[in-house]
């Protein structure tokens, strides 16, 4: 499994993805702006690749591109579908190469690929793998979709199910992403699992207030959602933790049990909040080191005074039993 961060990484683990392809490449594209996945999937054409692109029916602003985008590909080759329109929205975005799925929470814009903090995630788990395929295969036809038991999280079929057991499942932390964190449901669930001890700190929007922490992200625009449990389990997808996205859209996700993976996610999420903090927050969290430090100094001279009495006590006890 390979983790692929925003916006350092760029287009390019995408393309060469793309490049490397021997007999097929299928793609789901909400929304695209850049040359060289059209580019690079025309050269896939010409070296003999089933190159197939499912466009979302509609997105914010870029129908007409959309259309436009559709016929570009078809001329190099590509196979092209479009989505249905009986979701509000088809925002999912992944990638088969192969045998290997490629899933994004971005999309192949400018926006998302050089100035938004955002995640993509690759596996070459077999039924991740064949799940995305059945997705893509179901969506392209515009027939229904029934999930079976893997790690892809797919809204609206079993992401609040899915998403559910992983939060309710954290005994320490839960770290989150999201843009728009609104879902009722999931706000009683993040202040239940905060007023059991879980530490619940969120990155971007959050109508929940106390005991949930919130900061917005600085310098970055904020476009993954991401959920990483106790340092050692993530959620990575395009929904977020709210009604639309979760029950009346198609959005796709996937879970990472990939320790590995997992770190670097909240490595990145660790940076980031310290970064988005405020004048105020770097005030409390310097007081609250301090603290911490004069915390740790008591204990220390409380174990150097047990040292030196149990030191004295010895030679006491040696002359005592010579005695």
């Amino acid at each position: 499994m390979n983790l692929i961060v925003q916006p350092e990484a760029g287009l390019g683990p995408v393309v060469r993805a793309i490049h490397g392809a021997k007999r097929r490449v299928d793609v789901a594209i909400f929304r695209i702006d850049r040359p060289e996945i059209e580019k690079a999937l025309a050269a896939a054409v010409q070296r003999g690749v089933r190159a197939r692109v499912l466009v979302a029916h509609t997105n914010h602003g870029g129908e007409s591109r959309l259309r436009k985008l559709e016929q570009r590909l078809l001329e190099a080759g590509v196979t092209v579908a479009r989505t249905g329109d009986d979701f509000v929205r088809y925002h999912g975005k992944f990638m088969l190469a192969d045998d290997k799925l490629h899933l994004f929470g971005f999309n192949f814009t400018k926006a998302d690929t050089f100035k938004s903090r955002s995640f993509g995630i690759s596996t070459r788990d077999q039924k991740t793998v064949s799940e995305a395929l059945a997705l893509f295969e179901a969506d392209s036809a515009r027939q229904p979709f029934t999930p079976k038991h893997s790690h892809l999280v797919v809204s609206p079929e079993n992401a609040r199910e899915m998403l559910t057991a992983f939060v309710k499942s954290a005994r320490q932390q839960l770290l989150i992403y999201d843009v728009n964190l609104q879902d009722r449901v999931f706000l009683k669930l993040l202040k239940q699992q905060a007023a059991a001890g879980v530490e619940v700190r969120v990155i971007g929007k959050c109508k929940g207030g106390d005991p949930i922490e919130v900061r917005a992200l600085k310098d970055l625009r904020l476009h993954v959602r991401t959920i990483i449990r106790d340092g050692a389990y993530a959620f990575v997808g395009s929904q977020s933790l709210r009604r639309l996205e979760l029950d009346h859209r198609r959005e796709v996700g996937m879970m990472i049990t990939n320790r590995s993976v997992a770190k670097k996610l909240r490595d990145v999420f660790e940076r980031d909040w310290e970064e988005s903090a405020t004048k105020k927050e770097e005030k409390v969290e310097k007081a609250e080191k301090k603290e911490d430090k004069k915390e740790d100094k008591k204990e220390d001279k409380k174990e150097d005074k047990k040292k030196a009495e149990g030191a004295a006590e010895s030679p006491r006890e040696t002359a005592a039993a010579n005695g």
